[in-house]
């Protein structure tokens, strides 16, 4: 408790208003990290950071139209980030409705809950592409909002590869399961490694709007399909049609990680060729590096085949490890600052490793759960920590925008509605 209490004078001496916490009484309790996790000098280079990206899908022009028209019907009174943390909800609650019915991922689900899917995935990229703009619209943007877009993002991507993974019955290949898991984690990784050398977020031609669209449509054909169109042979080659997402996802791999490392080796923009932050551009490999080589080791030395019986709750507990260290990723781009390997979030898969070291001293069911459990607290402590603290800083509230805000953007509102009737009034008089 003594501690928990200096870690708030600490943050009270930079000027906390207590009504933007993230998590007020008892929960900020339970979930504050007892010290600060940013210094003044990151959260003063946090002030400073600006969003910088390049490039545009295929798809992008086309879906532009649709988000615009949905921000639009948005009340300047919602937050982005109450925006964004519906839509990752929404998509998580549909994906644990396929774990439930499919805990190894070889069952056949309910075919509405494939569809639930596909609605939940389609609800989450619809409201992840609009909060951005009712940022803008409400004149609430800050870098708390890019880094709470690019969190939930990171939390998201593991649940979309293990619901697609589930969606196809790929339990039945564990092999593909664990590389199309990993490989989507690992490419989400890579995106931000590469902005984290190069100072900016690159798209390309197939980026995330088009695979979450493909994902969208194996969901629906899981759905009028069923299990009988994943085990059906392909005539010629012979494989089943549902190797043909996990060939896709090699792919992309390909494709996806030339582009990201032809950007990291090339050099960044730090002094040397060195990262945003003045660090080796190889330096984030060893955390990404340290989660897929734990869960390969333990994957494979597993004596009562922990994965292949329990796929989902290997994935989700990996995920969650996976998605905090790409949050680190993140805010070390925005803060300019180093990442450090030793964490917290390690604590789960270590205990897995050293029970199988110790020949499996304590069941690997059991410590697999518990591994989970930790995995998913560290990776809240950590967020919400992150999110108090930022919010703190630059005076805001993460899921509430300011009266002044909301008042000024009615006003815009109200002279852009203007301006549209004069523009109207001046065409039909001409």
């Amino acid at each position: 408790m003594s501690g928990w209490r200096g870690g708030v004078a600490v943050v009270r001496e930079r000027g906390v208003d207590s009504s933007c916490w993230f998590a007020p009484g008892a929960l900020r309790r339970m979930f504050e990290l007892p010290a600060p996790i940013l210094s003044r000098h990151q959260l003063k280079r946090l002030e400073e950071h600006r969003y910088s990206s390049s490039g545009r899908s295929l798809l992008e022009p086309v879906m532009q139209r649709y988000w615009e028209w949905l921000v639009r019907r948005m009340p300047p009174w919602i937050a982005p980030n109450l925006i964004t943390i519906v839509g990752l909800a929404t998509n998580i609650f549909t994906t644990l409705v396929l774990v439930y019915y499919c805990p190894t991922a070889t069952e056949q689900a309910p075919l509405w809950a494939y569809l639930l899917c596909a609605v939940g995935l389609f609800v989450y990229q619809s409201l992840d592409a609009i909060d951005g703009k009712q940022a803008r619209r409400t004149n609430s943007s800050s870098p708390l909002g890019e880094l709470f877009d690019h969190g939930c993002d990171s939390l998201s991507t593991v649940f979309v590869v293990l619901g697609i993974s589930i969606a196809v019955q790929l339990g039945s290949h564990p092999d593909w399961m664990f590389f199309c898991c990993f490989s989507g984690m690992f490419m989400f990784y890579c995106a931000h490694w590469q902005t984290y050398v190069s100072g900016t977020l690159r798209f390309g031609i197939i980026d995330v709007t088009e695979v979450q669209i493909f994902i969208i449509l194996l969901y629906l054909l899981a759905a009028v399909g069923g299990s009988a169109l994943w085990q059906s042979p392909i005539p010629v080659i012979n494989i089943q049609m549902k190797i043909i997402p996990a060939l896709c996802t090699f792919i992309a791999v390909v494709f996806s990680c030339t582009n990201y490392f032809r950007v990291i080796f090339t050099g960044g923009v730090g002094k040397n060729g060195s990262t945003i932050a003045g660090t080796s551009v190889l330096s984030p490999v060893l955390h990404i590096g340290s989660v897929i080589v734990l869960a390969m080791m333990i994957y494979k030395k597993s004596t009562v085949q922990l994965f292949q019986k329990h796929p989902c709750l290997y994935i989700l507990a990996f995920g969650f490890v996976s998605a905090k260290i790409t949050n680190k990723l993140v805010v070390a781009h925005m803060t300019k600052s180093e990442m450090h390997l030793h964490d917290a979030a390690f604590l789960g898969p270590g205990l897995l490793f050293l029970d199988q070291y110790f020949n499996s001293f304590i069941d690997e069911y059991l410590v697999l759960w518990i591994s989970l459990i930790l995995s998913l607290f560290d990776l809240v402590r950590y967020c919400v920590s992150v999110c108090n603290e930022i919010a703190s800083h630059l005076h805001i509230c993460v899921f509430k925008i300011k009266p002044q805000s909301t008042a000024e953007a009615v006003e815009s509102e109200k002279q852009k509605l203007t301006h549209d009737a004069l523009r109207r009034g001046s065409a039909a008089d001409w």
